[in-house]
């Protein structure tokens, strides 16, 4: 059999988890015209990659856990990356901060009276803004998504595409240098894509754990990006994939 038909039914699967459907294996052994036992092999990967909680008979999708609650975790390698992502903004831009607790950290790290914008459509990250006196402030509205921390909705669609964005920095949920940027909700990797339509370039901060990881919806090719900003650390085989897309990599406590 080849690889890509488990791989592609696999991807299936998850962006099912993804969505907070529970899966049962007789069912899917019979929609896919496979064994049981094959079904449970895709989930037992789903579940090493952290993307499903087995259960008899089955899988769940992980519990979602909003924004707000992952604020506070990685504070310092979050930071580092913010500060290496704030050499790439210039004077009087338009920038868009995407959803995501990373961008949060780059709200605080923006140049000082540099006459900047801020776009964006998170709550969290426009409170961030908010503190800061010298930048101008721009919502997104929309409905908001607890899980995502901002709107992705049609309104906010609408919104962005309205805007001509100089550099947007768009949130990553997995990374590879074959599939590009995924996201986990199939309207927040819209938004996304939305985002890069209205923006002149994007970026990436990319954690540690988001490095050759697959989200079930994709949102760009790594070559759409012109920077990926990532951790000291990161394994030299994976950026060098990523270099070949042609996007710049930058690392964080690198040089300036």
């Amino acid at each position: 059999m080849s690889e890509e038909l488990p791989l592609a039914r696999r991807d299936l699967i998850a962006a099912r988890l993804a969505e907070g459907q529970s899966v049962a294996s007789v069912q899917l052994a019979a929609e896919f015209g496979v064994s049981e036992d094959a079904i449970r092999r895709d989930l037992r990967a789903l579940a090493a990659d952290g993307r499903c909680r087995r259960v008899y008979g089955g899988a769940l999708p992980l519990p979602v856990r909003p924004l707000s609650a992952r604020l506070g975790e990685g504070v310092g390698a979050k930071r580092a990356l913010a500060a290496r992502a704030a050499v790439l903004v210039g004077k009087g831009q338009l920038i868009f901060l995407d959803a995501g607790s990373t961008h949060v950290a780059l709200a605080d790290a923006l140049p000082e009276d540099f006459g900047l914008t801020v776009a964006t459509n998170s709550v969290d990250v426009a409170a961030a803004v908010l503190g800061r006196q010298d930048i101008d402030l721009l919502m997104i509205g929309g409905a908001v998504d607890a899980a995502i921390g901002g709107a992705v909705d049609a309104v906010a669609v609408e919104a962005v595409s309205c805007l001509a964005v100089d550099l947007s920095f768009i949130g990553v949920c997995g990374l590879t240098a074959a599939d590009g940027v995924g996201a986990l909700h199939h309207a927040d990797a819209g938004f996304k894509r939305a985002v890069m339509a209205a923006s002149r370039q994007s970026a990436a901060l990319v954690t540690s754990d988001k490095f050759d990881a697959r989200a079930p919806y994709r949102v760009a090719p790594a070559g759409a990006f012109s920077h990926f900003i990532v951790e000291e650390g990161a394994p030299e085989a994976f950026l060098a994939d990523l270099r070949g897309t042609g996007a710049e990599i930058l690392t964080a406590g690198g040089p300036s």
